[in-house]
């Protein structure tokens, strides 16, 4: 399952580092600007260069991914980036959904192994850890 777990990571890593170093190199041709709402939401990410902050919030954690280390950290990045391009599948462009589930799924075997690091992230209140002082040689 561990091995699985990893070529999931190494899988979902590989997509983000490819398609988000695409939006700096360009390449990749992405063919067309979709028509309507889609291309409107396209061309003001693309003209106001906030496609480039996207696109580091897409290879930064992919990256970390790929060399396994941070992977729950890289994961909460990763979500939000996700949740993203499905809504803008769902919402503007459907022909892309499939696309952005199979990311959710990615995301979600790959988080199945760390789950237990995102305990914490689920309580109401923190629980307050006691500051530890060391006593000065005298």
């Amino acid at each position: 399952m561990r091995i699985g777990s990893l070529i999931v990571q190494y899988l979902l890593a590989l997509i983000f580092i490819v398609f988000g170093m695409n939006h700096y190199l360009n390449f990749i041709s992405m063919g067309q600007m979709p028509t309507g709402t889609a291309g409107q939401f396209i061309a003001a990410l693309v003209a106001s260069h906030y496609m480039y902050v996207v696109a580091f919030f897409e290879v930064a954690p992919a990256i970390l991914l790929l060399i396994n280390r941070f992977v729950p950290l890289s994961l909460v990045i990763l979500a939000p980036v996700i949740f993203n391009i499905l809504l803008t599948n769902l919402l503007m462009a459907p022909q892309g959904l499939a696309m952005g589930l199979f990311l959710v799924i990615l995301w979600l075997l790959s988080a199945w192994r760390v789950r237990t690091a995102f305990f914490p992230l689920l309580q109401d209140r923190p629980v307050a850890t006691p500051v530890v002082t060391h006593a000065r040689a005298a």
